[in-house]
């Protein structure tokens, strides 16, 4: 007779070396963070949306799993995108095999492709841009100011893009960090679409470059994040998906606060990776925990992980380890 396992429980039983060990033991150092009462902060580099990260990563945020989260402009616009446009999207199983010439034909049918993955233009970034767009215009008018992901946020809580919803939103982690407001922050949003469809409305002079916060105010904004948490003595770990700026920008608050600010705070608390970026040569991404302690990111007992691999296999199995699936 054949015994179901669930998925815990396979991983308990199956994940016992290497790779497979460090991602059992993050994920159980994880969970033991939690218990202690300590928070969780998510990066999402890559393109975690369009892998559909927010089947697993939504209901992370909705049990109170995940209490911040860093995420590049990419991620934050192409989980929307996929929650309004998954039908139209198109899935090339056979990428490696294309020519330039096919690409160019999928360039001519408006689908910009993302490894096995082309996102629409039309009715996905195109339908979020006039949203977004009306926005950014109303708010020129009022001169008033806002953080990237806020516009995300009202678009998503006044329901203006509802009706086009095209896969359940409970699969959408962003509709899940707007429902409750948790703190999202995208350094380097202008490296995005809809970054770069904003610089061309102000340079047609539709809108005004001050109806956008930036990465400065996002800083300031962590750090004072960072402080009202640990003041509470509530240890924060560091859960890195990735590496790039996602990772690298709100990891550094914690020696801005330190040498700059010249205030003593807990380092964080609990650090885990996950990444295919080798150990290099000047490499951040590859870069190994231990390094972060000469940056004073980390401290020597910081429970640290590596686990090298694909995140878009690692991470749904890391969630559902931690939810107890």
């Amino acid at each position: 007779m054949s015994t179901t396992l669930t998925v815990s429980q396979f991983i308990d039983h199956h994940y016992r070396h290497f790779n497979a060990a460090a991602l059992k033991d993050a994920a159980q150092a994880y969970k033991a963070h939690l218990d202690k009462g300590g928070k969780m902060f998510v990066t999402l580099a890559g393109a975690m949306s369009t892998a559909e990260l927010g089947l697993s990563l939504a209901e992370m945020i909705r049990q109170d799993k995940v209490h911040g989260i860093c995420c590049t402009g990419a991620n934050l616009e192409e989980d929307l995108f996929n929650l309004v446009a998954h039908e139209h999207y198109v899935r090339i199983p056979n990428y490696r095999d294309l020519t330039p010439s096919d690409e160019e034909a999928l360039l001519d049918r408006h689908l910009n492709r993302v490894t096995d993955t082309c996102i629409p233009e039309e009715e996905a970034i195109r339908r979020v841009e006039k949203v977004i767009l009306d926005k950014w215009e109303s708010y020129t008018k009022e001169d008033k100011s806002y953080f990237p992901h806020e516009f995300f946020y009202q678009i998503i809580n006044e329901g203006l893009l509802k009706h086009n919803y095209q896969i359940d939103p409970k699969n959408s982690w962003l509709v899940a960090a707007a429902q409750k407001n948790i703190p999202l922050f995208v350094p380097g949003w202008e490296d995005s679409t809809l970054g770069n469809i904003f610089a061309g409305r102000i340079i047609e002079g539709k809108i005004k470059r001050t109806v956008m916060k930036t990465g400065i105010d996002y800083m300031i904004r962590l750090s004072e994040w960072y402080l009202e948490n640990v003041k509470k003595n509530q240890s924060i770990g560091f859960f890195q998906i990735g590496g790039g700026i996602a990772g690298d920008f709100p990891i550094c608050v914690v020696p801005m606060i330190q040498q700059d600010l010249e205030q003593d705070v807990p380092r964080w608390g609990y650090f885990c990776q996950i990444s295919d970026s080798t150990t290099s040569y000047g490499s951040y991404s590859g870069a190994i925990p231990n390094e972060k302690i000469t940056w004073g990111k980390l401290s020597k007992d910081t429970p640290k992980f590596v686990i090298e691999s694909d995140a878009t296999i690692v991470a749904p199995l890391m969630f559902a380890y931690i939810m107890g699936w």
